[in-house]
């Protein structure tokens, strides 16, 4: 069983509009989404009003260390808004001194002044949602910003955090987006590092099929780069960024010394987290549940949990533990890797079975090990940087195979 949960989430489901790559559970609401008396106001107050109600009724817990606002785009909610959902937090759970608090910003709504009204009621790191440096790349993609807005809004937040106002600060990239070969990924790539970003979260590219992206892809119209020139894209940006004084703790975050997101290395860790919201997945005690992804459901799911509490994964008593395999497959994102047969026994292993089925696991990962993509140390297995990170699927394929032949589902 997992600590008693120090961290939480927090959806906010609404976009301006859906980008072209995104099948995550939002609300576009079009470009009146922030104008007073609009229909988008009404919703985003409804849906406040639902998530109000959600923290109030959830079990409760220790302090939080970390908090993290995300979407969707919580910058389209006011300063009041995002204070009220802190102090309601507060109430339940308290804060630890020190806790870092995130929130996710876009670069088409908010402005300098906005910013410091969220620094005002208690926000302390901001993830930016850049994703290119390039106006005909971001208008392929769907995204509402053009590069001089990533610029200005990149020129804010540091601004901001060279003052002492901010912890730290993200910015989120995705490599091989159509239309972005090597040499132009390089130019992104150099521009991102120019804005003195401490934290870059760097994505590939996921085709979902339900989006803009995976109906062009379905149809072979989507230029994007071969699996070669990706992997040439993937081991450049680490020799890069490494260069520049950045670390790769986990296999799409790269921070200078200090600057790695708590709240991120809290997931990859296997600890557990409250989450809030339309969508939105929480594993308080290990056991993951997520929440209805429409705004009708998830209102009713609230209605069923005001009145009779049926959810057990957000109860102590009644949760259970995060399974070994995903135990597994989120450790071995990070640096440090697993620990394997330490994670085994808490999970209730004898030593008899960890020898037995750890030297079944070797087994499948052989090739892996022999070829370096997967070293062992110490009884530790971690991804080789930058090749076994590159391949990690490769790995984790292997570690679902041996998990199937054990048949302990």
């Amino acid at each position: 069983m997992v600590a008693p949960p120090r961290s939480a989430y927090l959806h906010i489901p609404f976009c301006h509009k859906r980008c072209f790559y995104c099948d995550f559970s939002i609300i576009p609401l079009g470009d009146s989404a922030q104008v007073p008396g609009s229909p988008g106001i009404t919703s985003i107050n409804a849906y406040l009003d639902l998530l109000h109600r959600e923290i109030s009724i959830a079990p409760r817990g220790p302090a939080l260390s970390t908090i993290y606002f995300g979407g969707g785009t919580p910058s389209l909610l006011k300063k009041n808004e995002v204070g009220d959902l802190l102090k309601n937090l507060q109430r339940k759970f308290g804060f630890q001194d020190g806790a870092e608090i995130t929130m996710e910003v876009d670069p088409a709504t908010f402005f300098e002044n906005d910013l410091n009204g969220y620094i005002e009621i208690g926000i302390n790191r901001f993830s930016l949602g850049g994703q290119a440096f390039d106006d005909i790349t971001l208008a392929s993609i769907g995204r509402k910003h053009n590069c001089s807005q990533l610029i200005e809004a990149c020129n804010w937040v540091n601004k901001l955090f060279k003052k002492g106002m901010l912890r730290s600060w993200s910015l989120d990239l995705i490599q091989n987006l159509p239309g972005l070969n090597f040499s132009k990924w390089i130019k992104n790539l150099e521009q991102a590092v120019h804005t003195e970003a401490p934290h870059f979260s760097i994505y590939d590219l996921t085709i979902e099929p339900d989006t803009v992206f995976g109906r062009i892809h379905k149809k072979g119209h989507l230029n994007i780069p071969i699996e070669s020139e990706a992997q040439k894209i993937d081991f450049e940006t680490n020799r890069f960024l490494k260069s520049k004084g950045f670390s790769r703790y986990e296999i799409s975050s790269y921070s200078l010394p200090g600057h790695a997101s708590r709240h991120n290395r809290m997931y990859w860790s296997g600890s557990g987290w409250w989450g809030f919201g339309m969508g939105a997945t929480s594993a308080p005690w290990g056991e993951r549940f997520s929440r209805p992804r429409t705004i009708a459901g998830y209102r009713k799911w609230i209605d069923q949990q005001e009145s009779q509490l049926l959810e057990k994964s957000l109860s102590y008593e009644k949760s259970k533990p995060m399974p070994l395999d995903e135990l597994l497959m989120i450790g071995l994102r990070r640096r440090e890797g697993v620990h394997l047969e330490e994670l085994a026994k808490n999970a209730g292993w004898t030593q008899k079975e960890c020898d037995k089925n750890l030297e079944l696991l070797e087994k499948f990962w052989l090739n892996s090990l022999n070829e370096g993509s997967l070293l062992k140390k110490n009884g530790r297995y971690f991804l080789s940087d930058p090749n076994g990170m590159q391949i990690s699927n490769q790995v984790l394929i292997q570690m679902f195979l041996w998990w199937d032949s054990l048949g302990l589902d």
